[in-house]
């Protein structure tokens, strides 16, 4: 019998073949913390009795969530990492000097590499997925147990098939495709699945696309969302200083199982906007335009679309124009690198000079931690991945996912905009 994608990523990791619905004991490539998650993981591997790392090189942290510090308690939580790290010496812990949200951080740095088991206490690390490889969210107890063993339980996922077939249309990015996604499924649609997304209009989708694409699975709930390896994958992988491992590339087989296979033109295929309050709430753009919905924030950067290509196109639409006055845009770059190479390319002037505001890298505004949170009755047009009830501030401030380019010229118009009419 064929096998998926992510069944031949488990299959060579435990040597044998396994198929979904089994449950292996699997070595992990990869295993990231951030300061939310990690102090819990260390009070675990400290309880536990364990004193050295299993896999030191296949262990990283990464200090993005409220860094620098938005209070005394942050400032403590940040604290344990920063000892632990001190402690056993670790290779692979980025804090204010090297920054940079995990999910951006790790792919930049070569740490992730097609064909890994990747996993992290955070729901976003299917972002990696992207490279080809399988990466997933687990709780901070099940990152102890990596920490001790440098393995983990897992039941393989059966797999549904994504194919995006044709080119997609002027202003239609992995966003927008993911966003179509889950909109057709919903956010339960593809629960403890294999996301594996394919077709033709792959090929048309940059990296930066790709892990936007991967990134927002699990708001399907998806195990992992995948892409198998290509010439956007290579010559993504062969631009890394340090690649931490040699990538190794794995493809589904033409008589694979899929419990579904989903069908989506991206040639037909509008800007989506998530309404709230779930990210499965997707309304075309034209819907949007109709609805007249007025907007106070824009916010543009997070995992999901925090990336230089989002700097640029923001860019390009608000160069020469400005912010709304009655609109705040805030824009996080999702790493120093990605700060650094928008200001030589002069994208930060031209956002400065709109009207917007630039952040350090940080996931504080998408979760509603800080930099960035709503007020009462407030809205805002957010490229970020989640927009429940509370999401991003007060409880009934409403938050609408779009992409980078929906996000710029709703910034400029006031209100939600579509930028296929500049």
């Amino acid at each position: 019998m064929g096998q998926t994608l992510t069944e031949k990523i488990f299959s060579e990791h435990v040597g044998k073949k396994v198929y979904a619905g089994e449950i292996v004991d699997c070595p992990i490539d990869m295993v990231i913390g951030n300061d939310i998650t990690t102090p819990l993981s260390i009070k675990a591997y400290e309880q536990s009795g364990a004193t050295k790392l299993a896999n030191p090189e296949g262990f990283c942290i990464v200090m993005d969530h409220f860094i620098p510090a938005k209070d005394i308690a942050s400032a403590n939580q940040a604290k344990i990492s920063r000892d632990f790290a001190k402690k056993h010496k670790l290779k692979y812990f980025f804090d204010e000097k090297d920054m940079g949200i995990e999910h951006a951080l790790l792919p930049e740095k070569g740490l992730v590499v097609s064909g890994d088991v990747i996993i992290g206490a955070d729901s976003h690390t299917c972002t990696h997925g992207a490279l080809g490889a399988f990466s997933t969210g687990m709780g901070s107890t099940d990152l102890a147990y990596a920490m001790i063993t440098g393995r983990n339980w897992f039941k393989i996922p059966s797999s549904i098939k994504v194919e995006f077939i044709g080119k997609p249309a002027k202003h239609i990015y992995g966003k927008d495709l993911i966003l179509e996604v889950i909109r057709q499924i919903g956010v339960d649609g593809a629960l403890y699945q294999a996301l594996e997304f394919c077709g033709e209009g792959i090929k048309y989708l940059n990296m930066d696309d790709r892990f936007s694409l991967c990134n927002m699975a699990i708001e399907a709930g998806a195990k992992n969302g995948i892409i198998a390896v290509d010439e956007v994958t290579r010559e993504f992988l062969q631009q890394r200083e340090n690649l931490r491992a040699n990538p190794k590339e794995f493809f589904s087989d033409s008589n694979a199982n899929y419990t579904q296979v989903i069908q989506i033109d991206t040639s037909t295929l509008e800007p989506v906007i998530a309404y709230p309050f779930l990210p499965s709430n997707g309304k075309s753009i034209t819907q949007a335009i109709k609805d007249d919905i007025k907007i106070d924030q824009v916010f543009i950067g997070s995992c999901t679309n925090g990336r230089l290509s989002d700097l640029r196109i923001a860019s390009e639409i608000l160069k020469g124009k400005k912010v709304h006055q009655d609109v705040r845009l805030i824009i996080t770059p999702g790493t120093q690198k990605i700060y650094k190479d928008a200001h030589k390319l002069g994208y930060i002037d031209i956002l400065l000079e709109s009207g917007a505001l630039i952040s350090n890298p940080t996931c504080g505004a998408c979760l509603g931690g800080y930099m960035g949170i709503l007020g009462d009755n407030e809205r805002c047009i957010s490229t970020t991945n989640r927009n429940f009830v509370g999401r991003m501030g007060a409880r009934n401030s409403e938050v609408y996912l779009a992409n980078s380019a929906v996000a710029a010229i709703s910034a400029i118009e006031g209100k939600i905009a579509d930028p296929r009419e500049i």
